[in-house]
């Protein structure tokens, strides 16, 4: 149980004693072992999303749902942990990648960026830049070859290497308030939530 797949690609190990809290607490959920697309719009409160929001909480769920079967057993759960808490930034970036890239072509264009950006900032509140100047920040500043569209490499490439837009970009897909969720049975933006049960899954998941 301790070995998982890693959603960016790789391997990864999780000491068996974290892996097992995260199991109990999984199955304390959802007996059946499998967690529906519906299961995890509720169990975050995003019922009632706009048809643009939907569509990127419905992409960030198929991105955990590796064998694209409709559900997140505990193998796809814990791979997303992992990548949300100890994930490498380049692991995380490829996540990051294959969110923006909406249509799946392997390439980022504005419009994807643009649309992506705006609908994460409607979700989590995140008001550094509006969605226009972030895209024209990317673009200008990672978009070596001028065609209006980005390659993974690029992407990568351009983002480690630009320290203000990694901050702007991690910030944008920080996913600990999912944990905070999943680890208290509570709603995001709880004030004073105990970090109890993430502490004791020893994944030091920073309470907002």
């Amino acid at each position: 149980m301790g070995n998982s797949k890693s959603i960016a690609g790789g391997q990864t190990t999780i000491p068996a004693k974290e892996t097992y809290v995260w199991y109990r607490k999984f199955m304390m959920e959802y007996p059946s072992g499998l967690q529906t697309l519906h299961e995890f719009k509720t169990l975050l409160g995003l019922q009632g999303l706009n048809q643009k929001a939907n569509q990127h909480v419905d992409q960030v769920y198929n991105t955990f749902d590796m064998n694209k079967d409709g559900f997140i057993d505990f193998v796809e759960f814990i791979a997303a942990v992992n990548l949300v808490v100890r994930g490498k930034m380049d692991q995380k970036l490829k996540w990051y990648f294959k969110l923006y890239d909406a249509d799946g072509n392997g390439s980022i264009d504005k419009k994807e960026l643009l649309n992506i950006f705006m609908t994460v900032q409607n979700l989590n509140g995140q008001q550094t830049l509006s969605p226009e100047e972030f895209t024209n920040l990317v673009f200008h500043n990672i978009d070596i070859n001028h065609d209006g569209e980005l390659t993974l490499e690029e992407f990568i490439n351009g983002t480690e290497k630009d320290q203000d837009l990694l901050e702007i970009v991690s910030k944008s897909f920080d996913f600990s308030n999912v944990l905070k969720v999943i680890c208290n049975g509570k709603q995001p933006d709880t004030e004073g939530v105990s970090s109890k049960p993430c502490d004791k899954a020893g994944l030091g998941v920073k309470m907002k």
